[in-house]
């Protein structure tokens, strides 16, 4: 589930916690990433934390730790284990970083050279957006959750944009309008920088934290996602789901077109 402004958070929180601080053990709790402890050499310094797409890096100078949590992991800073499934803890002289994964479908990878084949980033310009989306043939939504057209955006979001632009996500992309367009260039970045201030979305399932424990607050302004016959706030009608390619999908029938 974690989605951009999930990993936004979880780096923004780490990153007091471990930049030019030396982890000082690695733990593997999970035989699935065995292969990692073997490749980075301890103690190392942190040399600074970021996000690319849904991934984690931790950056040591010539090597890489990336972390892709999938569809339910999550980091956690703390001095104790903290409850559920921990797969790896990175240990510093102050505290510990957890992966937490309960579906264990989360990768940690220490590389020389992140090369990602990622798109761009869903924030800051996105200028090149009308021209790209114009000449696919895709569905918008799928287009949207397609991490080598854009970075970032999975099923919550993809939603919520779609919302907040008027556009229906069964769509065609080339078959948007200009202004169609243009309203999606905006919501795009509108929208994840929103939930980036709620720090993220946690739904029912409790299963995302920030961390340090924090709650995302962005479900309390869903418009669509997960609200499936519930009345839409902007026109009254009720909110439908239908599934595009296995996936949930929420949309207001009558605010998008």
């Amino acid at each position: 589930m974690p989605e951009l402004p999930e990993v936004e958070t979880m780096v923004r929180g780490l990153r007091p916690h471990v930049v030019g601080k030396k982890i000082v053990a690695v733990e593997i709790l999970d035989p699935k990433l065995q292969n990692m402890e073997r490749t980075l050499p301890l103690p190392i310094t942190v040399a600074s934390l970021s996000r690319r797409g849904k991934h984690i890096l931790f950056d040591f100078g010539d090597q890489t730790l990336v972390l892709h949590l999938r569809m339910s992991g999550r980091v956690l800073w703390s001095k104790r284990r903290p409850a559920g499934r921990v797969r790896l803890s990175l240990r510093f002289a102050d505290g510990t970083v957890h992966l937490v994964d309960p579906r264990r479908l989360g990768t940690a990878e220490v590389v020389r050279g992140f090369s990602d084949g990622l798109g761009p980033e869903p924030v800051g310009d996105l200028s090149w957006l009308p021209p790209v989306v114009k000449e696919s043939r895709m569905l918008i939504k799928l287009w949207l959750m397609d991490q080598k057209k854009i970075a970032g955006i999975g099923n919550i979001y993809a939603a919520e944009i779609l919302f907040r632009a008027g556009i229906a996500p069964d769509r065609p992309a080339n078959s948007l309008s200009r202004a169609e367009v243009g309203r999606l260039r905006k919501a795009i970045p509108a929208v994840l920088e929103e939930a980036i201030a709620c720090c993220g979305t946690t739904l029912e399932d409790g299963l995302y934290r920030g961390p340090n424990g924090e709650i995302g607050a962005f479900a309390c302004e869903l418009a669509v996602y997960g609200r499936a016959g519930e009345r839409c706030r902007r026109c009254g009608s009720s909110i439908v789901r239908t599934v595009l390619a296995g996936r949930g999908t929420y949309a207001c029938p009558r605010c998008q077109r």
